[in-house]
Parts: C-alpha cells; structure tokens; sequence
C-alpha cells in the first residue's frame, strides 16, 4: 500500500505541476510534492491506520505484538485520523500550513519508530508490524522523505519570498 500512496504521490505531483497554468518554479515542484505526498502518505494513510486500529483493532494489536482489547487502540486510531484530517487540509492551506502538517505527522511516526525499536530490543518483539518492512519504511523511510520535502519547500520559499524584495 505504501509504495502505490508513494507512486500516487509522486505522479499526481508531476502531472498537477506540468498542467497548472502557474508558474513553473522550483518552490511550486516542491510544495507539490510536499502536498501529494501529505495527502497519499499522511492522508490516505492516517485514513487508513485509523480505520484499522478501530475497525481491527485486535488484529493490528496481534500484529505489533500488543495486548488486545485495549482503550489505547482508540486513541492510536484518532491521532491518525488527525494527521489524515490535517493532511487533506494541505490541499487548501498553503504557505507555512504543509510543512506543519508534514513535522507533525513526521514527530509521531518517528516517535512510534523509537516505541517499535524499543520493543524490539527490551522485548524480543519481531511481530511483522512492529520490525521489518512496515518499520524501516512506514515509520522511518515516509517521515525522513517528508522531512527533505519540508526543508527544500522552506528553502525554496525563503528564496522566492528574497527573491520578491526590492
């Protein structure tokens, strides 16, 4: 799922940029991609957890290696509903918005990262979501790509906006 979001992202963004009748700048590729990577990582993916830890929620709990039953599935669920919610708002909110939205989302992917290592080392915890594949990409590989993508928009906009002073 994560490499269809990823070519998604990345396709909406080339097509959208090469058929808008703005100008084609180096700060308007790279909101681009900022954006649609926002709306298929962060939105369809938060969409995506939230229906899991809610719908599953035993199952993913099975998954990480987790107790089931537990309230704390909820919460998981609707901070993921959150980041989707503010990565949708992207779309429409521009300027400093993205690059809030995309450090937020990054902060809790990382720091659901450190929380997955951590289990690995204290606890033997090898479950399939809590090391692997879904570890390295999902929750350290889309928040350092959504890192680079903030930092060359902020430099890209800073330049732009040096670039418009008299």
């Amino acid at each position: 799922m994560g490499s269809l979001c990823t070519i998604l992202a990345l396709a909406g963004a080339v097509v959208h940029f090469f058929l808008s009748k703005q100008p084609r700048t180096p700060r308007r590729a790279v909101e681009l991609l900022l954006v649609y990577s926002l709306v298929f990582l962060a939105g369809a993916g938060g969409l995506i957890a939230f229906m899991g830890h809610t719908f599953k929620a035993d199952d993913i709990a099975r998954g990480i290696g987790w107790p089931t039953g537990s309230p704390f599935q909820s919460e998981v669920a609707f901070a993921n509903l959150s980041y989707a919610v503010v990565a949708f708002l992207s779309i429409w909110l521009r300027g400093l918005f993205p690059a809030a939205a995309g450090l937020s989302y990054c902060v809790f992917l990382f720091g659901a990262a450190h929380v997955h290592i951590r289990e690995m080392h204290l606890h033997a915890n090898y479950c399939p979501f809590n090391s692997g594949v879904f570890l390295y990409v999902q929750d350290i590989l889309v928040p350092a790509i959504i890192i680079v993508l903030i930092v060359g928009y902020l430099f890209a906009l800073k330049k732009e906006r040096q670039a418009a002073k008299p």
